[in-house]
């Protein structure tokens, strides 16, 4: 991995982790199924826009319509538009903490569905992770947290670990941008009738929500997602998922920061070892570095 492919994995670490900080703000203020459905709408437009003065097309291979319209729906509209709904009730930090959890439920599918083999490491991560996320939520149950936020969470990260276990190796064929803007799209597409059909329209305008408003559509929502889908075809799948074990970190860290939310020892604690899990995890699924032939080994060295 190069110092460019760790760049980019800490910029996407960080902007994505700062997405719950901005969705919190913005539901304070307005209807959240509406306000996701008009920031996909624009970053959609702006992302095909930029798509096409790049010289980019829409004529995607069959493996990119797949992942745009499946990732559309997962990420954007259900993993996003469950968030977002669920902001209304729990805490920026306790979204980002369930949230990232999604690598620990991709390997525990890919353990169980599809018979993956795991290095004990791995298997050490996938029960710290386990072990942490029910650290902190019992902490958070026996304080009063909102289950039913909660369990809107839960559903949004298994969404997102669907997508990503069925489109492993589907985002290769550049188009990249146009690949985003499309997903926004699509995304928007699924949202507005939800919106209207489930919830009262609501946009009370204050500066914190303009700002919150451009902040996700242009950060999270376009940035995070080009650098996600570049660092995916640079270093592939495995190694790019790595950074993910930032994103508890810096969620709770940026809620703490612009939100002022406070988090007890034992939710300190959890939040140390779910990181520390998801880091196993993805180390023990990177791929052994490539032994020399027994024949080379032999060969006497030149001087």
């Amino acid at each position: 991995m190069d110092l460019r492919a760790i760049v980019m994995g800490l910029a996407f670490a960080l902007m994505w982790s700062s997405a719950f900080t901005s969705a919190r703000i913005i539901v304070a203020d307005a209807s959240p199924l509406f306000s996701l459905a008009m920031r996909f709408l624009i970053s959609g437009l702006i992302g095909v826009m930029i798509a096409r003065a790049m010289g980019q097309t829409w004529r995607l291979t069959r493996g990119q319509w797949k992942a745009t319209i499946l990732f559309g729906i997962c990420q954007n509209a259900l993993y996003l538009g469950l968030n977002f709904v669920a902001m209304q009730w729990v805490e920026a930090s306790m979204a980002a903490i369930i949230a990232s959890t999604m690598p620990l439920l991709v390997a525990l599918a890919s353990l169980v569905l599809f018979r993956e083999r795991i290095r004990p490491l791995g298997m050490l991560g996938l029960v710290a992770g386990v072990a942490g996320v029910a650290l902190i939520m019992g902490t958070r149950i026996s304080a009063g947290v909102d289950l039913l936020g909660v369990a809107l969470c839960g559903l949004g990260v298994l969404a997102l670990t669907t997508a990503t276990l069925a489109l492993r190796g589907a985002t290769s064929g550049g188009n990249f941008m146009m690949v985003v803007g499309l997903q926004m799209l699509v995304g928007s597409a699924a949202l507005f009738p939800a919106a209207f059909a489930f919830e009262t329209i609501r946009v009370e305008p204050s500066w914190p929500l303009a700002i919150a408003f451009a902040y996700t559509t242009f950060v999270p929502g376009l940035a995070a997602t080009l650098i996600w889908v570049m660092l995916l075809n640079r270093i592939g799948a495995v190694r790019a998922a790595t950074f993910h074990f930032l994103n508890p970190v810096f969620g709770v860290a940026v809620a703490s920061v612009l939100l002022g939310e406070s988090l007890g020892m034992l939710d300190m604690i959890g939040v140390g070892v779910v990181t520390l899990g998801i880091l196993a995890v993805q180390l023990a699924r990177q791929p052994a570095p490539a032994k020399p032939p027994l024949s080379a080994a032999l060969q006497p060295q030149a001087d």
